[in-house]
């Protein structure tokens, strides 16, 4: 048997029943007080949209692109699938119950592992010696 999902000890579905207020008061203080300050304009328009896909009812299907990295992750986001921008394109990112309280940026990396190639002419003593033709 699975173990149910707890969050500072309330249950999924207790987490959305409650309002944006009494959730923040469970969060940690940085996204509490961020929280607690208001959200953005960008944010209330994504905010908007995930409440329009929960209304409608089609979660499987719903995919919402957006730029707002610096969204928290509320439980009605939960089962919504994102299109985080990560600076070059969108990456799929599905929000499961354990990402509550995190950031939406942290699931979408923006940087890349440093590849390096061979040296170039002239980066080592051998290589000085090396016709060029």
């Amino acid at each position: 048997m699975p173990k149910e999902f707890r969050y500072r000890g309330h249950t999924l579905e207790e987490l959305q029943k409650m309002s944006i207020s009494e959730f923040a008061e469970l969060l940690p203080s940085r996204e509490r007080r961020t929280l607690k300050r208001g959200l953005s304009k960008r944010q209330e328009k994504l905010l908007e949209k995930v409440r329009k896909v929960r209304e409608e009812g089609d979660l499987d299907d719903a995919f919402i692109r957006t730029h707002c990295r610096d969204m928290i992750i509320l439980p009605e986001m939960v089962g919504i699938k994102f299109g985080l921008h990560n600076g070059s394109e969108f990456k799929k990112v599905e929000v499961v119950p354990e990402m509550i309280g995190h950031r939406l940026g942290e699931f979408a990396i923006s940087r890349k592992k440093v590849v390096h190639s061979t040296p170039g002419i002239g980066a080592t003593r051998s290589s000085l010696y090396i016709p060029l033709k």
